[in-house]
């Protein structure tokens, strides 16, 4: 079981959805010489990557210094895979390493899992929503029932919260960036709104910056599964659980280190470190 206090504040630039980071602290000597190692399937690193994010991160911190608590008002968004035999999907694991670790990863036949939508920001946590369908069977994300979320989860979530001028954030994902998504976003956030395809661009490739990426997923997986449930009702019973017993501090300790992001990205503007890709 984790510590809490340390597991809030991981190395800047750490994986995502696994259990631990791989490099300590006491690793950034080693860090410039590291390659990074992507095992999502077909994953491309693009050039404009770089551009990409560095000009997200001179935005935002151009918020922060007109706002000092800007990062906090931003609701980041995201959803994994929870499997019932405690396979851990691929598509959200990065690893660092010198060189390719040739990791193998098993995939199941016939997997149980469920999908799990949260947002998360310096107030507290929205969620979890476990997509169903209306006989109540989990399901998989769509563009369908993404916006079936927003509208019948998260915006009456968002009524019960003391929030103004609160921002939105999510990745890339399709389902994310369909028009019709956009534009029911847009009523909601108007402006206020991190998207690709959306008012402020949100860079690809970037779960280090993304605290569901960089901490809840892993953090909840390295607990849900410590009494091995056997049934979907369980692990549904154990994510609500585990995710409800998150304290506030450490939620304020996570948002803080998103800010060290920040600098790690904008510090590190003049250098370029490979990247190779290893593809599962």
């Amino acid at each position: 079981m984790y510590d809490q206090s340390s597991f809030a504040n991981p190395t800047p630039l750490a994986h995502a959805d696994t259990s631990r980071d791989v490099l300590s602290r006491g690793d950034g000597d080693r860090f410039n010489s590291c390659q990074v190692i992507y095992s999502q399937f077909g994953l491309a690193i693009h050039q404009n990557d770089h551009q990409a994010r560095r000009r997200f991160v001179e935005w935002a911190q151009n918020e922060i210094a007109v706002v000092p608590y800007f990062h906090k008002r931003i609701l980041f968004s995201d959803e994994a895979h929870f499997w019932l035999n405690c396979y851990v999907n691929k598509q959200n694991c990065r690893i660092w390493s010198e060189a390719n670790p040739q990791v193998y990863v098993e995939t199941p036949l016939h997997p149980e899992k469920l999908t799990v939508c949260c947002a998360l920001w310096a107030g507290g946590i929205i969620g979890p929503y476990f997509f169903k369908n209306d006989e109540g069977h989990n399901v998989t994300v769509n563009g369908d029932r993404y916006r079936a979320m927003i509208t019948n989860f998260l915006i009456p979530e968002l009524n019960n919260h003391d929030v103004q001028e609160l921002w939105f954030q999510q990745d890339g994902a399709t389902c994310h960036t369909a028009r019709a998504t956009i534009d029911l976003l847009k009523d909601t956030f108007g402006d206020r709104l991190i998207s690709r395809f959306g008012p402020v661009n949100w860079p690809p490739r970037s779960c280090d910056l993304t605290p569901l990426d960089y901490f809840l997923w892993g953090y909840v997986k390295s607990l849900v599964y410590a009494d091995k449930p056997q049934t979907l009702e369980h692990l549904e019973d154990n994510i609500l659980r585990v995710i409800a017993d998150i304290r506030p501090q450490m939620l304020e300790k996570v948002i803080e280190n998103w800010t060290s992001r920040l600098d790690y990205i904008q510090a590190s503007r003049g250098s370029r470190m490979p990247e190779i890709i290893l593809k599962m």
